[in-house]
């Protein structure tokens, strides 16, 4: 049986046709059943653990974790060799609210190493596979959490979100990934990446379970100096706002695309059929212009930022504090190896990037530098949000990508297109993205960012957006489409 959304799920529980204890046993057979062939997860776990609380919508569901928050007695790995026997002492706010609110914890899924990518085929336990089609990665760094909600796993998961580690999975996985406002979700527990451009979110299957999840999870914690003060609105409750007069834009530098490419040329087709679907339900969408210059700056400005704020981050993975510790002769030795087995390649290349960048001779032109182009684009984007409610774009410039094809991503063809998402961690918007159609037999998706706090209105718009969407949801799971 495919999986149900929440409301369906807690209708259940609530007539006694099924158990929080089946639930949880349907999830870990299926995950199980999926792993050798997906990899969606580091951890199942086989201890049911539920804090029964009947006023909560998530009261007895199951659902899973990115294995960069912190699980008191659980193995928490960031998919990272240098991790692979860590087990926290503390629980990530995250993970302390979904317990309370009597949600179940079913297994830990798994990501690029230390979040850093968006392939899902860095892990230290080997690469996630698309749903769709196991020759094409999910992305990521959200991998296994995109994956295991479209294989039917569970109808949530939690992920992490840098620069689009949430919502570019969701739009190859055909699943709704939704990155709140920056703060709004505490990351008290959340393994670092980026401090200023990391944020929580979650992967559900429509729109109404990722409202559901956040208005569970999000709120002022003592313990996050970032997080947000309650805005006291219950997202649930306005979904079914109407959007009408409600003005969305869209950048023009973005779409202003010459190419052959079939698949691409499908997609922005594809983004025109939206644009009538948001026009019929009574919004204006409208193209707006910016620096074309600003734009192909996205991309750098997010490696160098980054990069910078991790290196600093994980200077704490040394083998002395955190890792194995080796039986060399002096600590600088064993830092050394540590550091140097406990990495995969990509890691090593960007924490010698980020050291090469916080070089005191370095930090005024590369990495103040990156930071001023940040504050540009946000600039920019902030004067739109004043007169637009929304930015709505195609959520990546092609489908889910072939393992074993190689394509240039910083191509003219794809930079901007498959990099923009980044705009939403600069400005700490709000973000989602939704499935909008197949092209190739693969999902594709549909974003909407939104101005600063609005996250209700973000995930309205989307709602009723999601609404209008005729094709056949394909949610792969016993019963295969």
């Amino acid at each position: 049986m495919k999986c149900k959304n929440i409301k369906d799920i807690r209708n259940d529980l609530d007539n006694g046709l099924v158990t929080s204890l089946d639930l949880f046993k349907s999830s870990v057979d299926k995950a199980l059943k999926y792993q050798s062939d997906y990899n969606c997860f580091v951890t199942i776990l086989d201890n049911y653990e539920h804090i029964d609380n009947k006023d909560s919508l998530l009261n007895g569901v199951v659902y899973a974790l990115k294995d960069n928050i912190s699980t008191k007695g659980i193995l928490t790995t960031a998919s990272s060799n240098i991790l692979k026997d860590y087990v926290p002492v503390y629980d990530a706010t995250i993970y302390r609210k979904l317990k309370e609110n009597g949600a179940v914890l079913m297994g830990k899924t798994v990501l690029d190493e230390l979040a850093m990518g968006g392939t899902g085929t860095t892990a230290h336990t080997g690469i996630v596979r698309n749903p769709y089609d196991k020759r094409r990665m999910i992305g990521g760094s959200s991998a296994g959490s995109a994956a295991c909600v479209a294989l039917g796993v569970v109808p949530f998961a939690i992920g992490s979100d840098t620069g689009d580690s949430i919502r570019k999975p969701a739009a190859y996985g055909g699943v709704v990934g939704f990155k709140p406002s920056y703060g709004r979700i505490s990351r008290y527990g959340l393994f670092p990446f980026a401090s200023s451009l990391d944020h929580l979110g979650v992967l559900t299957t429509n729109v109404m379970d990722a409202a559901i999840v956040v208005d569970a999870v999000k709120g002022y914690d003592s313990k996050d100096m970032t997080s947000l003060k309650d805005d006291k609105i219950v997202y649930l409750d306005n979904l079914e706002n109407d959007v009408r007069g409600r003005k969305l834009f869209y950048i023009k530098e973005i779409l202003d695309i010459n190419s052959d490419n079939e698949e691409l040329c499908e997609i922005v087709n594809n983004f025109k059929e939206v644009i009538s679907k948001c026009e019929s339900l009574g919004m204006e969408v409208f193209p707006v212009s910016m620096d074309i210059n600003l734009l192909k700056a996205i991309y750098p400005a997010y490696i160098t930022i980054s990069c910078a704020e991790a290196t600093s981050n994980n200077a704490n993975l040394t083998g002395i504090i955190f890792g194995s510790r080796s039986d060399k002769e002096n600590i600088n030795e064993m830092m050394m190896d540590a550091r140097t087995n406990g990495f995969s390649e990509l890691i090593k290349r960007r924490f010698i990037l980020g050291s090469y960048i916080l070089q005191k001779e370095n930090q005024e032109k590369l990495y103040l530098n990156a930071c001023r182009v940040r504050r540009m684009i946000t600039s920019c984007m902030n004067e739109f949000f004043k007169e637009y409610d929304g930015l709505i774009l195609p959520a990546a410039a092609s489908v889910a990508p072939l393992f074993d094809v190689d394509k240039d991503r910083l191509s003219d063809e794809y930079l901007i297109l498959d990099n923009h998402l980044a705009i939403g961690n600069f400005g700490g918007y709000p973000s989602i993205t939704i499935p909008s159609g197949f092209v190739n037999n693969m999902p594709i998706g549909i974003n909407i960012t939104g101005k600063f706090g609005d996250d209700s209105l973000v995930l309205n718009m989307a709602y009723k957006l999601e609404g209008t969407m005729d094709y056949k949801q394909m949610i792969v799971g016993d019963d295969d489409v």
